[in-house]
C-alpha cells in the first residue's frame, strides 16, 4: 500500500520572494498620496521602514509619477502608521505597528490595488510572416 504525495513538492523561497512578488503587484494609479508615520526609536519601526523602501521604488514611483509619497518621521514614540489618500476622495489607513512588511504590502494590494483603472492591451501580436508582409506591402504603396 502505498501513500500518496500531500503538500508541495519544492520548498518555498521565503519571505524575500513572497515580498517581491507583493512589490510586483503594487500599482499607485488609485492613490494620490502616501504618508508613512514612525517613530524611528520604536520598536516596530524597522518593517514600515522597509515597506517605505520598497515603495519608492523608481519601477513603484513610475506608475503615478503624481502621487506623494511622504515620510513623516515623529519623535514621540507612536505606533507606525500607513495613510493611502485615494484620488476617489477616500483615505486608507494601516495601523501598522504588529504588521511585518509582508503583511502591509498584502493589505495594500488587497484594498489599495484592486481600485485601480484596468488598462486594455493595445499590443497586437503579429507574425513574422505578417510583419514582412505588411512591409512589402508598404514599400509597393511608395
Amino acid at each position: 500500500m502505498s501513500i500518496f504525495a500531500s503538500g508541495s513538492l519544492k520548498r518555498s523561497a521565503g519571505v524575500i520572494d513572497a515580498i517581491r512578488k507583493q512589490v510586483k503587484l503594487v500599482t499607485l494609479k488609485p492613490a494620490k498620496r502616501i504618508v508613512i508615520k514612525f517613530d524611528p526609536f520604536h520598536d516596530k519601526a524597522p518593517e514600515t521602514r522597509k515597506f517605505l523602501l520598497h515603495i519608492t521604488n523608481p519601477k513603484i514611483q513610475d506608475t503615478n509619477l503624481n502621487c506623494l509619497v511622504k515620510a513623516e518621521v515623529l519623535c514621540d514614540l507612536s505606533d507606525p502608521s500607513v495613510e493611502v489618500h485615494l484620488n476617489e476622495g477616500g483615505k486608507v489607513t494601516v495601523k501598522s505597528s504588529n504588521l511585518s512588511c509582508l503583511e502591509i504590502l498584502k493589505l495594500y494590494n488587497k484594498y489599495v490595488t484592486p481600485l485601480a483603472p484596468v488598462e486594455e492591451a493595445t499590443n497586437v501580436v503579429k507574425t513574422k510572416a505578417a510583419k514582412t508582409s505588411h512591409q512589402l506591402a508598404s514599400k509597393k504603396k511608395r
